[in-house]
Formats: structure tokens, C-alpha cells, sequence
């Protein structure tokens, strides 16, 4: 798969960050409750995948129920631009909208049932590779 680096970042411009990524994103709809308010729609990368350019101070970080995702957003603006999804603690969640444009090629929109989280991580085939490295599941494929 090619990868791109795509730049992207909050509203205000104090958080800036790049992700590697392919061009045509798959990004996930989830219909659980904070996804539903905030309209976090995200595509996942491994956590070696994303860098995080600048404004590390001005980040702050929500949690609830089991705490596993870490709801990151910008102090001065409120943007969400990127987050540790519960699906994928070893990765980031990225949201497509706060990419710059210029390396984004296609979106695919995947509905998730977040309302019966357990049940769609079960039954969802590839979720969980998706915060994993190329290297990492060619090695979890062989075992």
C-alpha cells in the first residue's frame, strides 16, 4: 500500500500534525454516544504513524466509562483533530476534516455500531490491524 504524509491540524492552528497514510481513506461513522455528539468520524493509523508537530501544551484530554479512549481536543479552539480510539489504543483515531486537502485522493465511510460496541468489535474482521504497521500483521498472519 503507498503511503502519503498527509499535515493537518485544529482550527486555531495551534495543534499540528502529520499522519502516514494511503491517499483514499477509510473512515469510520460510529454511532456511540460522544462519537454521535461530536460527529467523530476518524480513520486509523498506527501510533508510529502519526507525529505531532506542535502544541502538545495545548491539548487536553476527556475520558469516560472505561477510559481506554483518550478524547484529545485543542485548549483554545475545542477541535478534536486526532484521538486514541478505544478500538485501537495502540494507534490514533484522525479526523479526516482536519486534514489539509492537497494529499487526500478519496474517502470511504464505514457505519460502526458504537451503541453495541462489543458486539461490533467482534464481529468487525479488521478494526483492530488497522492501528498496526504493515510489518506487524504480515508477522501476526504467519504465527
Amino acid at each position: 500500500m503507498d503511503l502519503v504524509k498527509h499535515t493537518g491540524g485544529c482550527h486555531c492552528g495551534a495543534v499540528r500534525f502529520e499522519v502516514l497514510s494511503s491517499p483514499d481513506l477509510h473512515v469510520f461513522q460510529c454511532n456511540c454516544s460522544i462519537c454521535t455528539k461530536k460527529q467523530n468520524h476518524h480513520f486509523i493509523v498506527p501510533k508510529n504513524h502519526f507525529t505531532l508537530l506542535q502544541g502538545s501544551d495545548n491539548l487536553t484530554t476527556y475520558t469516560f466509562n472505561t477510559h481506554v479512549a483518550k478524547h484529545t481536543f485543542c485548549k483554545t479552539c475545542g477541535v478534536q483533530s486526532f484521538y486514541t480510539p478505544r478500538s485501537n489504543p495502540d494507534g490514533y483515531g484522525v479526523a479526516p476534516h482536519c486534514l489539509d486537502p492537497v494529499t487526500v485522493r478519496s474517502v470511504t465511510v464505514e457505519t460502526f455500531c458504537g451503541e453495541k460496541w462489543e458486539e461490533s468489535m467482534q464481529a468487525h474482521k479488521s478494526i483492530r490491524d488497522m492501528s498496526k504497521s504493515a510489518t506487524e500483521t504480515q508477522l501476526t498472519e504467519t504465527k
